[in-house]
């Protein structure tokens, strides 16, 4: 994978950390659980922290 496409990766998991955000929001104001989705930010901070490693290494 070239620095561009790492780099737009990482803007994809971005936009995706933004929505899951927002899920968590939504289901915290309901008073549902939002366990699974706490989960899929951490997941998505360890592949954008990997991403950025591998920038780093490409530069």
């Amino acid at each position: 994978m070239n620095a561009l496409e790492v780099q737009q990766k990482i803007d994809e998991l971005k936009m995706e950390y933004i929505r899951v955000q927002g899920d968590i929001e939504k289901l915290e104001s309901t008073g549902h659980s939002t366990e699974k989705l706490e989960a899929r930010l951490e997941e998505i901070e360890l592949t954008i922290t990997e991403y950025r490693t591998q920038l780093t290494k490409q530069s």
